[in-house]
């Protein structure tokens, strides 16, 4: 007889307001996926697939706890996944130096037969922006941070770079870590501009993300990635692509503060954020697109350039050519 895995709540890190505590994640057995240094590709397939398999817990009964002693509750939905939407006052107070609310949420009910890891205790962080931040980032990551080959024909290179390199085998696009980590200072000097990383890659990647971002010293922030979904999925398709979802979702939330946008020539990012900008039009500082040498897509890309005059928008060669930029429009030092 099998014996029964233990069960484990991931944790993704949230972003909310002083007003609003807003926290997702996900409700799943335990695969003991762990991310070593060096670690044989064999290993590396064996952890991509179990992510990829991954056995969520359907509906359960979850109890958030925060650091003041403020709990709530919730049912997650049959996939696993939960939402945490707070409305909450002064929860700036509950906050670290960097803005962080740290909480931990554990199963409300004891399972039959089913141990639960880390004794039922399972940290998290929401982000509060600093009142002293000038303006967010929200990034794109495929190709626009991590070279991942959505531009590839059929995509091969973002399955074999995710499945046979380790995330320590992953490096990023040259230059980007420096750029970001000036973008985070601002010109006040000050690390308080807050990050969102978009993709459309899924949540069963985040842990390897995750791992990938700490590594190399990306200035942290929410990741938002997106359901995966199957041919057999019966649930309705969203009505706007995920990434515009997700950075309408920012705007709304933080209606007093200005984006930069950054991107890549490979997908739609383009198409998203100027559309976003017309919507916007004096909230989008500037859209910067990393240029994934790929012709026909880099022509079409200076067209849409050419006609759109709501924001700055630069298609960059190297990072070198984002940093000028934005030094020459009051962003960074």
């Amino acid at each position: 007889m099998f014996r029964k895995k233990a069960l484990r709540i991931n944790t993704y890190l949230g972003y909310g307001t002083k007003d609003n505590f807003h926290a997702k994640g996900r409700a799943l057995e335990d695969e003991n996926v762990t991310f070593d240094l060096n670690q044989k590709t064999f290993k590396t397939l064996k952890n991509i697939y179990k992510q990829l398999e991954s056995d969520e817990i359907r509906d359960a009964h979850l109890t958030l706890k925060l650091s003041n002693g403020e709990i709530y509750k919730t049912v997650g939905d049959k996939e696993g996944y939960y939402h945490f939407d707070i409305i909450e006052q002064d929860l700036d107070e509950l906050t670290n130096d960097e803005g962080w609310i740290p909480y931990t949420v554990s199963y409300q009910e004891k399972y039959e037969s089913r141990n639960i890891s880390n004794n039922n205790i399972f940290p998290g962080n929401m982000l509060i922006p600093s009142k002293k931040a000038e303006f967010g980032v929200i990034s794109d990551i495929d190709d626009t941070i991590l070279h991942t080959g959505v531009a590839s024909l059929f995509k091969w290179r973002v399955i074999a770079n995710t499945i046979f390199k380790n995330f320590d085998k992953r490096l990023p696009i040259e230059g980007t870590v420096h750029f970001y980590q000036k973008l985070r200072l601002g010109t006040n000097n000050l690390p308080v501009n807050p990050f969102f990383y978009v993709s459309n890659s899924p949540w069963n990647l985040y842990d390897y993300l995750t791992a990938f971002f700490e590594k190399h010293l990306f200035p942290r922030g929410p990741i938002l990635l997106r359901d995966l979904r199957t041919p057999f999925d019966k649930t309705p398709k969203p009505k706007i692509p995920h990434k515009q979802s997700e950075i309408l979702n920012l705007l709304h939330m933080y209606s007093e503060m200005n984006f930069v946008l950054i991107g890549d020539s490979g997908e739609k990012d383009a198409d998203i954020y100027t559309k976003i900008a017309k919507e916007f039009p004096t909230r989008i500082l500037a859209i910067y697109l990393r240029n994934v040498n790929h012709r026909k897509k880099e022509r079409r890309i200076k067209k849409i350039i050419q006609s759109f005059d709501i924001a700055p928008i630069v298609l960059v060669h190297s990072s070198e050519q984002a940093i000028e930029h934005a030094k020459k429009h009051g962003f960074i030092n």
